[in-house]
């Protein structure tokens, strides 16, 4: 690996808080919009990110990711994809893990089927297709979108399984680094909320 290849990063962003994600609602196809905390945890990225040089702005196209790109300074550079929206819950939008709980005692996404949705594979080759074009370019990427995939993708840039996302907790508005040490994909910082 070339010494300029051990210098890039993916910066990860999940979007604000939105009222589904405040009450701890499954959250994917269906498009909510943030909170007005949401959109102030948002704004709070924009000085941080200001100081980077971007080669790849990529973002769910739901709204809530985008709309955090846009308040976050990206909203003209980034570009939407399927890839980066959130696992599909299927049956289960909507609901919170103790209303899915109540016919399916110990149900995780990350490790029981979703009736209707994805499966964690399917999850991770999408997250690979982004890493992908990620890797394709000459310097950092930065990533829009939503905490399950996000934690697929960390898991996958990782060499890990899908599953091992459940051990990657990601807030609203949190903001993460993904790089390298020497050859090794390590995690650079994970979960920080500027302002907070």
């Amino acid at each position: 690996m070339s010494d300029a290849a051990a210098t890039k990063r993916i910066f990860l962003v999940r979007h604000g808080e939105t009222e589904w994600s405040r009450s701890w609602r499954h959250t994917s196809r269906t498009d909510v919009a943030l909170t007005p905390e949401g959109e102030q945890r948002a704004m709070l990225l924009a000085p941080r990110l200001a100081v980077e040089q971007f080669k790849l702005v990529l973002t769910s196209p739901m709204q809530r990711a985008t709309r955090t790109s846009e308040l976050a300074g990206f909203g003209q550079r980034a570009e939407r994809t399927p890839d980066l929206m959130e696992w599909d819950y299927g049956s289960y939008e909507g609901l919170t893990t103790a209303e899915i709980r109540v016919s399916n005692p110990s149900w995780t996404v990350f490790h029981d089927l979703v009736p209707g949705g994805e499966t964690g594979e399917q999850v991770a080759q999408r997250c690979q297709r982004v890493i992908d074009r990620a890797l394709a370019v000459d310097g950092d990427a930065l990533f829009f979108a939503h905490g399950h995939v996000l934690r697929v993708l960390t898991a996958t840039w990782l060499g890990l399984s899908p599953e091992d996302g459940e051990h990657f907790v990601l807030d609203t508005g949190g903001l993460s680094i993904l790089g390298f040490e020497r050859e090794a994909r390590v995690i650079k910082l994970w979960n920080t909320r500027s302002g907070a």
